[in-house]
């Protein structure tokens, strides 16, 4: 079973400018305080290989430790929280 450390381990891909982007990330620092994860960010527009899987989907919020999403546009705290009881 992996260890709750690392599943917890997320990223947000997105872009600069995006208003959803923003509104996701807002709303991932303020489930923070009451569910333990860490996420960042990373900008799409930084890579072009990121570019071609996520253009037009961002924001993507997927798990670093096995690469599955786990919600895009707007935050899904369900399913947030479907991915971490996993772990738990």
């Amino acid at each position: 079973m992996a260890n709750i450390d690392s599943a917890a381990d997320l990223v947000v891909y997105s872009r600069e400018g995006c208003h959803l982007c923003e509104q996701m990330i807002h709303a991932l620092g303020k489930y923070q305080e009451r569910v333990s994860f860490n996420f960042k960010v990373i900008d799409i527009d930084s890579c072009p290989e990121l570019i071609k899987q996520f253009n037009d989907k961002v924001p993507v919020l997927m798990s670093l430790f096995d690469r599955r999403e786990i919600c895009r546009y707007h935050l899904n705290t369900s399913l947030l929280d479907d991915y971490l009881a996993k772990f738990r």
